[in-house]
Formats: structure tokens, C-alpha cells, sequence
């Protein structure tokens, strides 16, 4: 007993805790200050950003870009120095710990490496204004809408939901269905002995009709007439161009619309699973 008391009284606990309870301290009031902090620089550089990408007339969709890109960069050079200064506060010699590394400096560098290939392939992604946040792109097998370009990472939301992480050195080919006008190509099937000169009368009659009521598209439908699909099947093909994003809704609309004029002036349509024409007999 007496050793274990010799012992305990060698390791000063009073100064250690002393010691620890300040440590505790400084680091609760580095977080309090650092997340204060955080939220003011980042007030204040949306705002100065904002206003200055006003006077050079950037649209939205860029200028919400480039302002979550500058915060993405803020935030790593402020959690880099958090991380810094809870290591000072601890007492841990950085210095010696980055000389001492070893291997791990080895994997470091590695990393490093690949960070370094993410930013700047994200750098002249933004300098060849590749896409912007809230474009339509389709970046390898993932396609979706644009929410975030990072420093680091693009993140884009798929359509039914799923948000993707892309490393900006995997991204190597960007299809952007968010510039110029879109293409809604429509094949109506048909069978080969149906009347392609009345089909044309009738499509004609329904763009007639109805493109007033669609200021989306931008040019007078093309009828290319009689095609075939992939699937060797016998179509009609109508291409409509259209406002950027509006090509689904356009395609959904006048599909509709040709095939109920269609079948009300008496044109049989097939479907999918229908391979014998009908019978022309009366």
C-alpha cells in the first residue's frame, strides 16, 4: 500500500486534472467561437459573392454555383484549422507527428494526391462552365439533377431520389440536357398497310390545333413520317423541339393527343404485342 500511495502521490493528480479541466475548457470555448465564427464568414461571404456576380450578370443557376463552391472551400480550410488548433490545445507536437508518420505519411500522400486530381478537375469544370447547379446531366451510369458542385465531390440527385457523391477525377464525360433547346421524338406504331397520307392530315391537324397552347416548343414540329425502331416495328415519327426539361411532359402531352385523333378518325393503331395486322375486310 505504502508503493501504490508513493505512487499516486508522484503523479501530481491535482495538477493533472487542473491541467485537463482547462484543456476541456479552451475546447469548448475553440468550438463555441469557431461555429459563431463559421456562420458569420459564411454570411458574409454569400453576400459578397452574391453582389459581386450581380455586376458581371451571371444567371442564378451560375451563382448558386460558384457560392456553394466557395463555401465548400471555406469549410475545409476552417475545419483544417480547427483540427489544428484541438491538436495544439492537446498538446500533440504536430511537427513531430508529420515527421514521425511513416507510413501513414506515405498513405497521406496518396490521398493527397487524389485530392489534389478532385480539385482540379473540379477547377476547370467550373472554368468551362460545364454545368451548373440545378442542370439536368448525365455523368457515366448516373443521371439526374446537379445539387452541389464541391471542391472535392459533385453531388447530383437522381430521379427517383438518390443522392450520388461523384469524385470530380472520375467525371470524364458530362451529357448537360440543360442547354439549348431538347428534342421530343415520338413514334407512333403503325401497320403497313395503314394510310401514311391521312396519318400526316391528321397530325397536321393537331399541331395545327395545338401548339398556340404550348409556348415551350420552339419550332414547328418535323413529321419525318414512316421509320423503323430498334425493334424492326413499322412507326410514325414526330420530332418536337422544346424548351430545355420540358421534353418529357411535351412527349406524354401530344402522344396522347396524336393517338386519340388517330383512333377517332378511324386509324387502327397497334400495340406492343400485336404482330397480325387487322383485317380489312367490311
Amino acid at each position: 500500500m505504502t508503493i501504490i500511495t508513493r505512487y499516486i502521490e508522484q503523479l501530481h493528480l491535482d495538477d493533472i486534472a487542473v491541467d485537463m479541466l482547462s484543456k476541456a475548457v479552451s475546447l469548448l470555448l475553440l468550438l463555441l467561437v469557431f461555429f459563431i465564427g463559421k456562420k458569420v464568414l459564411s454570411h458574409i461571404l454569400n453576400q459578397t459573392i452574391a453582389k459581386s456576380l450581380s455586376f458581371i450578370r451571371q444567371n442564378k443557376a451560375r451563382q448558386e454555383t460558384i457560392v456553394k463552391l466557395a463555401n465548400n472551400i471555406m469549410n475545409y480550410g476552417l475545419y483544417f484549422l480547427l483540427l489544428y488548433w484541438v491538436l495544439t490545445i492537446l498538446g500533440i507536437p504536430i511537427s513531430s507527428l508529420l515527421a514521425g508518420a511513416g507510413l501513414a505519411g506515405l498513405a497521406i500522400g496518396l490521398g493527397a494526391q487524389g485530392f489534389l486530381s478532385d480539385v482540379v478537375n473540379g477547377f476547370f469544370i467550373l472554368l468551362e462552365n460545364q454545368y451548373d447547379v440545378g442542370d439536368s446531366v448525365e455523368i457515366g451510369s448516373v443521371a439526374g439533377n446537379v445539387t452541389s458542385l464541391g471542391i472535392r465531390t459533385t453531388q447530383v440527385r437522381g430521379f427517383d431520389g438518390t443522392l450520388y457523391f461523384i469524385p470530380n477525377r472520375e467525371i470524364l464525360v458530362v451529357s448537360n440536357k440543360s442547354r439549348g433547346n431538347m428534342r421530343a421524338q415520338i413514334d407512333i406504331p403503325i401497320y403497313a398497310q395503314t394510310p401514311l397520307e391521312k396519318v400526316a392530315d391528321i397530325i397536321e391537324s393537331v399541331n395545327k390545333e395545338q401548339l398556340q397552347n404550348y409556348p415551350e416548343i420552339t419550332d414547328n414540329p418535323l413529321i419525318l413520317g414512316l421509320q423503323t425502331n430498334q425493334a424492326g416495328q413499322l412507326v410514325y415519327r414526330i420530332n418536337i423541339f422544346v424548351q430545355n426539361g420540358e421534353q418529357n411532359r411535351i412527349y406524354s402531352v401530344f402522344y396522347s393527343l396524336y393517338q386519340e385523333a388517330l383512333i377517332a378518325n378511324g386509324i387502327q393503331l397497334p400495340t406492343l404485342n400485336t404482330f397480325k395486322a387487322p383485317s380489312l375486310s367490311r
